[in-house]
């Protein structure tokens, strides 16, 4: 005699996941799509070892645009998560610009790729009698950058 143990009937199953969705609520789904895609992001940056093979510059931007696409209904949803989903996203923008994606231009407020980054249109400052101010000196190495100096960067093991 063994002991198989019984497979759920689906009326059993149905009564589980019934139970299931009068316990879930919307805040914990989004919340858990913006770790998903945090994480996926942040692997699709190939820069984790073993994940070189994974990087995927446009993968990584849309996570970023998916997370912040999401920012302003968790602001009122999951206030308590804000500060730490605003750190996810810029630490999964730092590593998009160090694998080679574009940063924004401009405050900011563009997600990476979008209409604030010079190269789609050529670059910034080209046309004749236009001048373009120089850029920021290099922070020298080992320096904190101008983020991290503002201390609104979030740097892990600091």
């Amino acid at each position: 005699m063994s002991s198989q143990p019984t497979q759920p009937s689906e009326e059993e199953l149905r009564a589980a996941y019934e139970a299931e969705l009068k316990r879930l609520r919307v805040e914990h789904v989004l919340l858990d799509n913006v770790a998903a895609l945090a994480n996926l992001g942040m692997r699709r940056t190939g820069l984790a070892p073993g994940t070189e093979s994974e990087r995927d510059p446009d993968q990584v931007r849309l996570a970023i645009e998916g997370i912040r696409g999401l920012l302003p209904v968790l602001q009122q949803a999951a206030p308590a998560q804000i500060g730490a989903i605003r750190d996810a996203v810029s630490q999964l923008q730092i590593a998009y610009v160090r694998i080679g994606g574009q940063a924004p231009s401009g405050g900011g407020a563009e997600a990476p790729g979008g209409a604030g980054t010079a190269g789609a249109s050529g670059v910034a400052g080209s046309e004749p009698g236009t001048t373009q101010p120089p850029p920021p000196p290099e922070p020298k190495p080992g320096e904190p950058g101008p983020a991290q100096r503002s201390g609104r960067l979030w740097v892990p093991g600091q």
